[in-house]
């Protein structure tokens, strides 16, 4: 693994953390129900990219 794919990992693990806590604030105070959706969808692009930097 280069480089450039480890901070990549850190960067996508660390955008992760912080979308997991934005999601658990939205699901208590949610203002557009469709927020949670879109979230989710973010995470779980990036689980699919952190699994393709792990394979490389």
């Amino acid at each position: 693994m280069d480089k450039k794919a480890k901070k990549r990992i850190v960067v996508l693990r660390t955008r992760k953390e912080k979308l997991r806590k934005q999601l658990s604030v939205v699901k208590q105070f949610t203002d557009d129900p469709e927020e949670p959706g879109r979230i989710e969808a973010e995470i779980a692009a990036i689980d699919e990219e952190l699994a393709k930097l792990a394979d490389a």
